[in-house]
């Protein structure tokens, strides 16, 4: 018989009328979104580049209004440029590395350490590098790592599809941008549901 937190209630004597919630779901208390080097000589050899930015786009926009923590980096940006002008508007600065992993960042790990998130949602390019090594490295150091499939990329397809299935494979979680979203407002009662939902409604790039 599967053991359920009802027959729990019912040993102890007590009685509710609700169910506990996972804990695989991404409450915003807990969790916190990681952008990965979406940069401007980058995004262009993306495969669907702007989509990829529109929904990390939105991914920052849900965070700040229900107050989830957000980390950016860029990856050499003296050869590769700054952060797309439309996120970085909405970023604090991004840390600056040279490791692919953004664990291989004393910074980003300082902040990391600090935030004291065991959740980490990621959003980047690419799939297969930085976004697959920080992944990897976040898993072997205890995270619980999800990844917003719609809004990290990489140029080439087979190198995006095989980065994940070997994250989910390694357990990380993958989701969607939407879905995301939704489980971080957790309520349609929600104060901020209304803008949320706005997000979710939006057109999307050609």
């Amino acid at each position: 018989m599967r053991y359920s937190a009802r027959m729990e209630d019912e040993f102890l004597g007590t009685k509710r009328s609700w169910l506990p919630p996972s804990p695989e779901r991404m409450f915003r208390e807990e969790t916190a979104l990681l952008v990965v080097d979406v940069q401007e000589k980058l995004i262009g050899a993306i495969e669907n580049g702007p989509r990829v930015v529109w929904n990390v786009r939105r991914l920052i926009d849900g965070a700040k209004l229900l107050g989830l923590p957000i980390l950016a980096t860029e990856q050499y940006p003296q050869g590769l440029g700054k952060t797309v002008s439309s996120l970085a508007d909405l970023l604090e600065t991004p840390i600056e590395k040279t490791a692919f992993s953004c664990c291989g960042s004393p910074a980003l790990c300082q902040k990391l350490e600090a935030l004291d998130r065991g959740k980490i949602l990621l959003a980047g390019i690419e799939a297969h590098v930085c976004v697959q090594q920080t992944a990897l490295d976040l898993l072997a150091n205890g995270y619980r790592v999800y990844v917003a499939v719609d809004a990290v990329g990489s140029r080439g397809a087979l190198d995006r599809q095989t980065a994940l299935e070997r994250l989910s494979s390694a357990g990380a979680t993958l989701t969607t941008t939407e879905a995301a979203l939704f489980e971080w407002c957790q309520d349609s009662a929600d104060p901020q549901f209304k803008s949320i939902s706005r997000l979710v409604r939006e057109t999307p790039p050609e």
